[in-house]
């Protein structure tokens, strides 16, 4: 139980770091990128102005490079920097090209294969990779005309390239070291709630050992006056029987509480698990529960497929049986049925209960496993439930690895389903 509540915290803990820090090195990535494209924005208006000192004619155009709309034109003798490496090309209306200006030497090739992959692209811009770098473009009309600017970007794209390296790696690295703070964090966290639960278990264990024995004393003196019952009146027979069913009650309430104190166990101790036959197992524990739902008027049906083969405690998968269906025969009334099926799908093995009856409401069906509630608590003191079969059930399925829910709805049929890993 601890186990899975330190998981489930760590989790919690490693996905909101998570999350933050995604946001965060997103946001300083787009910021750095959308700056980026503005400057190149800004690169290929200059150099597309600066073509024979001849400005674009027409408005700026519609392009995904953001806040292009928003650049100044620059003046034609505007000097242009040379940092930039840069050239345009001027073609005809049949994209054939009439003049180039470069500020680098590059054979004919060059500018020709240059301008098929803007052409490819078919956007006034965009980006492209040609001879192992990458260009960014703009096309701007001039009446028939089109002129094509050209700018490297090899050194942003690079530096972008290197951002996101560098941001993965501080991820990494952050991911690790909040993993381990997050682990000693929740260990401490964790530590007062497993210690006052361990007190309280071992509270309940201590409690229902000492109770066992006066039990056992009272127990035995109760049978040894009813045995004597010429000497006793009718009067005190009665509640003799009282005290005797009482204590009974008793007996059974401190195993079963012993019982569950030792399930929930510090997780580490496992259970003796060994290759058994479910099929088997139950059919032994059916052939015994036929006599008892025939002695109150139930109709009894099982269908086992043969030889089916799991890893665990064959007595505690028993034990899942007796107390499933006890409580079926418990509220099933006269001319009920109850039916038990067993297959496997897949590789899982399934079991199915169902009975006849009252059902369960849906405002109980969520709390019919905790531990001590009884959806009808008069009608469960009169068969004797006190609330802690299914608990039980449910702590013996978990410890096998199993699952087990519940089906039902008030006034219809109840369906208990156990799925165990098959071999």
């Amino acid at each position: 139980m601890f186990r899975k509540l330190k998981i489930r915290m760590m989790l919690m803990n490693l996905s909101i770091i998570t999350v933050l820090m995604f946001i965060v090195f997103a946001s300083i990535y787009l910021i750095t990128y959308n700056k980026m494209q503005v400057a190149i924005a800004n690169d290929l208006t200059r150099v597309a102005s600066f073509h024979r000192g001849q400005p674009p004619e027409d408005s700026k155009p519609q392009t995904d490079l953001r806040s292009l709309e928003n650049t100044e034109t620059h003046s034609v003798n505007e000097k242009y920097p040379e940092r930039t490496v840069s050239f345009t090309i001027l073609t005809d209306g049949d994209r054939q090209m009439l003049s180039k200006n470069s500020f680098f030497d590059a054979e004919d090739a060059f500018y020709e294969n240059a301008l098929a992959a803007a052409d490819n692209q078919q956007k006034e811009t965009g980006i492209f990779s040609l001879e192992g770098n990458a260009w960014a473009y703009l096309v701007v009309n001039r009446g028939s005309d089109k002129l094509y600017a050209f700018i490297d970007i090899t050194a942003q794209q690079s530096m972008l390239d290197r951002l996101m390296y560098t941001f993965i790696a501080v991820f990494v690295m952050t991911f690790i070291f909040i993993y381990f703070i997050s682990l000693f964090l929740t260990k401490r966290s964790i530590q007062p709630i497993k210690d006052a639960f361990d007190k309280q278990r071992q509270f309940i264990s201590d409690a229902s050992h000492e109770l066992k024995t006066p039990l056992a004393v009272i127990q035995t003196n109760v049978d040894v006056l009813l045995q004597n019952k010429k000497d006793l009146h009718e009067e005190d027979q009665k509640w003799l029987g009282y005290i005797q069913s009482e204590v009974q009650r008793m007996s059974n309430l401190t195993r079963d509480l012993l019982y569950l104190t030792q399930m929930s166990d510090d997780e580490s101790q496992q259970l003796m698990h060994s290759p058994f036959d479910i099929s088997d197992c139950i059919e032994k524990q059916m052939l015994g529960l036929e006599v008892v739902a025939f002695e109150k008027d139930i109709i009894l049906q099982y269908a086992l497929e043969p030889g089916l083969m799991m890893q665990g405690n064959a007595e505690q998968i028993a034990q899942i049986i007796i107390i499933l269906m006890d409580n079926a025969i418990k509220y099933t009334p006269p001319k009920g049925q109850i039916a038990l099926q067993l297959k496997q799908i897949a590789h899982t093995i399934q079991i199915e209960i169902t009975n006849t009856g009252m059902g369960i409401s849906p405002e109980d069906l969520p709390y019919i496993f905790d531990r001590f509630y009884r959806a009808d608590k008069g009608r469960s003191r009169q068969n004797g439930s006190y609330g802690l079969g299914l608990s039980i059930a449910k702590a013996i399925v978990e410890r096998h690895g199993g699952k087990i829910n519940c089906t039902s709805n008030d006034g219809g049929n109840t369906q208990f389903l156990i799925k165990f890993k098959s071999l």
